[in-house]
């Protein structure tokens, strides 16, 4: 008990509420940037989804304007008419047919036509990852904060008891734990980017 008695002293317990105070702050200030970060991470994934979702349906709607189109050239016997289909082509299924006039419709040329689809999905994709590392970040720095405010609690209620009182160094001790731990758990959280 008497190598606890340093942690029952004014000066240690008054630098241990200082300490744990301004580290618990800190934390905390970085805590909620990791919400923000994450909540603005989740908002743009959103709308990437969003937008993927909307560039689908309309490459959707552009392939059966192909279809339509490209079926109405292949049966029609009037020149002109053939003319104004193949004049309506998507750019996509003009280089699709000249790359393979025998299979226009080729993969090829739905990989082209839901390119930007996929593309705004990759996007969305890689925000909700960013925003589930800012989540699992802000957790991190949440535990911080649990062991810095139990820290804070004891050092706290050694400063209350008397200088005499046996459960004063001990208390000392335990908030000198909890910023340790504090420090360890802080060090270990996840870092973004």
């Amino acid at each position: 008990m008497k190598s606890l008695q340093i942690f029952g002293k004014e000066m240690v317990l008054g630098a241990l509420i200082a300490i744990l105070s301004v580290f618990t702050a800190f934390v905390s200030l970085q805590g909620s940037t990791a919400d923000s970060k994450q909540n603005e991470s989740e908002i743009l994934g959103m709308q990437s989804l969003n937008d993927g979702n909307a560039e689908y349906l309309s490459a959707n709607q552009f392939i059966v304007y192909d279809f339509t189109m490209f079926d109405g050239w292949y049966t029609t016997d009037d020149e002109a008419k053939a003319e104004y289909y193949e004049s309506s082509y998507s750019d996509e299924l003009i280089a699709a047919i000249e790359a393979n006039p025998e299979d226009p419709f080729s993969e090829d040329y739905y990989n082209a036509m839901y390119a930007s689809a996929n593309e705004l999905w990759e996007e969305s994709d890689a925000a909700f990852e960013t925003a589930s590392e800012w989540d699992n970040r802000g957790d991190s720095l949440q535990l911080v904060i649990l062991f810095t405010a139990l820290g804070l609690a004891f050092s706290a209620w050694a400063s209350l008891l008397k200088e005499e009182s046996n459960l004063r160094p001990l208390f000392g001790f335990a908030a000198a734990a909890m910023l340790i731990v504090g420090l360890v758990f802080y060090l270990g959280a996840p870092v973004v980017g």
